[in-house]
């Protein structure tokens, strides 16, 4: 059964919802790449966004699905790598809370659901999936039901195209809907300031 699952940053000033959240609407996993546990170490988030000690606890699903209900000001991203990937956080308190394209062009958005409570993210989302990347993390614990980045993108292409021809990527509460530009200027590791924060 669907339902609305909320998440917030640390203090509380950042808050939204994931609508119709479930095994069927979106893809519940773990990832363990390098960039994934810079992003939270970056903001001593480690202890509740990694689960069972080791991996991010991610949530793919359409980019209209993810709702902030408050705080939207708070919201900053950066460029970790060269890469397209933007990584999103709230500047009040520094809590890593998404991961997007690096415009609205490409409707991909992922939460970091360590931020939701964990008896409702367990209830909604039951287990991850998958693990992606495994090899890139020596902390993670053997065995582990392995995923594939391809399998992964197989899924999410599937929500991507109803994104995009439906409209719902100009619906995305993290880009511009005229220009699919992010809400937040992108800075570099080197030009961020709020990393440690809380």
């Amino acid at each position: 059964m669907s339902a609305d699952l909320p998440f917030a940053c640390r203090c509380g000033a950042v808050r939204g919802e994931i609508e119709n959240i479930g095994p069927r609407a979106g893809d519940f996993v773990v990832c363990h790449c390098t960039d994934c546990q810079a992003f939270a170490n970056r903001f001593d988030a480690g202890d509740w966004l990694f689960g069972d000690g080791a991996g991010t606890l991610l949530y793919q699903s359409r980019c209209a699905r993810m709702r902030i209900k408050q705080g939207l000001e708070e919201l900053r991203c950066l460029h970790l790598t060269e890469g397209p990937t933007l990584r999103w956080y709230a500047g009040c308190c520094g809590t890593p809370l998404f991961n997007s394209f690096k415009n609205g062009k490409v409707p991909y958005v992922t939460t970091l659901v360590g931020n939701c409570d964990a008896d409702e993210r367990t209830r909604m989302l039951g287990e991850p999936i998958g693990h992606l990347f495994v090899d890139d993390d020596p902390t993670c614990p053997e065995p582990v039901r392995r995923m594939s980045e391809n399998a992964l993108m197989r899924r999410f292409f599937v929500r991507m195209v109803k994104d995009i021809f439906s409209g719902d990527r100009r619906r995305s509460p993290l880009f511009d809907s005229r220009t699919l530009d992010p809400i937040s200027v992108p800075t570099r590791p080197a030009e961020d300031t709020t990393a440690h924060v809380g």
